[in-house]
């Protein structure tokens, strides 16, 4: 009862979040009722996360990737939402009672380091992993155990979904792997307006804080002939 009304609440008054401290200082930035409404829909809809999702939610509260990658978004539909800390072990056990589940790059490495991996079984269960750069053993790992596997980039102040990509099968994998470039995937999706200037990423959208303005993201950013994303470093 808590947790609902807390995740209440913040639908309701907004919340302010701690950035990931890439370049530094970790800041506070305000996500308003406005910019959740729009982020909250844009994640639904890449994730296809409904009323009758199941979200097994591991990462930080604290953060954009456990608050509003899945929690908030399948909370603001009805769907069931289960949070709890992070154990490779116990999420071998659980995965199997829901829908979807939001990784890092370490979550999804340690439980890759488990016995139970072995026999692991994501059939009908959507992974989405991002925060931390992913290596392409790492997604084909994934999708070998027959999951659908989100590679996806987003930031406090830009939103949790903002760039990405989905494998459901290993040939897509191998596809993309073949036609990358220096850098890690960040998707060929988008569901904010892009540009590239001085080499950095900048983005525009109402999943953003900024709305309507041109935010640079710091991120070195360059996209390969096919539209593909890749980050190459920060500017700063």
């Amino acid at each position: 009862m808590k947790l609902k009304n807390n995740l209440a609440i913040i639908l309701k008054n907004g919340i302010e979040l701690s950035s990931s401290g890439t370049t530094g200082l970790q800041k506070k930035i305000y996500q308003s009722p406005f910019k959740l409404k729009n982020a909250n829909k844009v994640a639904r809809e890449c994730q296809q996360i409904s009323s009758k999702s199941k979200v097994y939610t591991v990462c930080k509260m604290e953060h954009a990737g456990g608050l509003l990658a899945q929690t908030l978004p399948a909370f603001e539909v009805g769907a069931e939402v289960n949070i709890e800390n992070f154990n490779a072990y116990k999420f071998c056990k659980k995965i199997k009672n829901f829908t979807h589940s939001h990784l890092t790059p370490n979550h999804a490495k340690a439980i890759r380091l488990t016995k139970s991996f072995k026999n692991l079984d994501l059939k009908n269960i959507w992974i989405t992993c991002g925060s931390e750069p992913i290596d392409w053993d790492l997604i084909a790992d994934f999708v070998k155990k027959g999951c659908t596997f989100m590679v996806n980039w987003g930031m406090t102040e830009v939103g949790p979904c903002a760039i990405n990509t989905v494998f459901k099968d290993l040939e897509k994998v191998y596809e993309y792997k073949k036609k990358s470039i220096k850098g890690n995937l960040m998707g060929d999706i988008t569901y904010c307006d892009t540009k590239i200037k001085n080499s950095t990423l900048h983005i525009k959208g109402n999943i953003s804080v900024h709305e309507d303005k041109w935010f640079d993201t710091k991120d070195l950013v360059k996209i390969n002939k096919d539209n593909h994303f890749y980050i190459q470093g920060r500017s700063e």
